[in-house]
């Protein structure tokens, strides 16, 4: 059975785990290289993305998950996990894992008090393994992408923008899908990605 970790510094990451126990998968949180050759694939929380790198980096942590992912390690990043994901972040030098072929804009939509729910469109031409149709996200700080590689696909949009996108075994939302009921795409990032 596979075993997946959730990075565990700072953010939202007991709700991952809950969330992942939930649905009967083995997890385990993740705040060393150690910890990080256990597992089989990682989900990223929400948090603050500069304070999230820095331990990172602090740790080791962010050299061995760039070997891992080279090595196709499936990757999961909500949020601030998005942000660190990018390859290019708008008016940033903060550290990142830039694995992900995207350009995001932090905190796009306003501050905290600007944080908002919405419905968010399944794309016309999704990515074909994602059969879940639309999806209720919940928007807090948000990052938005805003530049797509020819090799990312969107899954789901918000007013026209992706916020929802896959690249190979690399999964980004700029949402917290973990802070709703909803377990989609959770499951669809196990199943499609990890192949649980």
């Amino acid at each position: 059975m596979s075993l997946v970790g959730v990075l565990s510094y700072q953010g939202g990451y007991v709700r991952h785990l809950e969330r992942l126990q939930t649905l009967g998968v083995r997890a385990i949180p993740v705040r060393s290289v150690d910890a990080l050759e256990r597992i089989d694939a990682l989900i990223i929380p929400g948090g603050e993305s500069t304070t999230i790198g820095m331990l990172m980096e602090r740790f080791g942590v962010m050299e061995a998950l760039l070997s891992r992912i080279a090595d196709g390690l499936p990757v999961f990043g909500t949020c601030a996990g998005a942000i660190l994901l990018a390859s290019d972040i708008e008016a940033s030098d903060q550290p990142r894992i830039g694995a992900l072929d995207v350009t995001v804009r932090r905190n796009a939509y306003g501050r905290q008090i600007e944080s908002f729910e919405a419905d968010l469109r399944a794309e016309d031409l999704p990515d074909p393994e994602w059969t879940g149709g639309d999806f209720h996200g919940v928007f807090i700080r948000a990052p938005q992408i805003v530049r797509v590689g020819h090799r990312v696909r969107t899954v789901l949009a918000f007013e026209g923008q992706p916020v929802l996108v896959r690249e190979k075994k690399m999964l980004a939302a700029t949402f917290h899908p973990e802070l709703t009921g909803d377990s989609r795409i959770h499951r669809y990032f196990l199943d499609r990605i990890v192949g649980v």
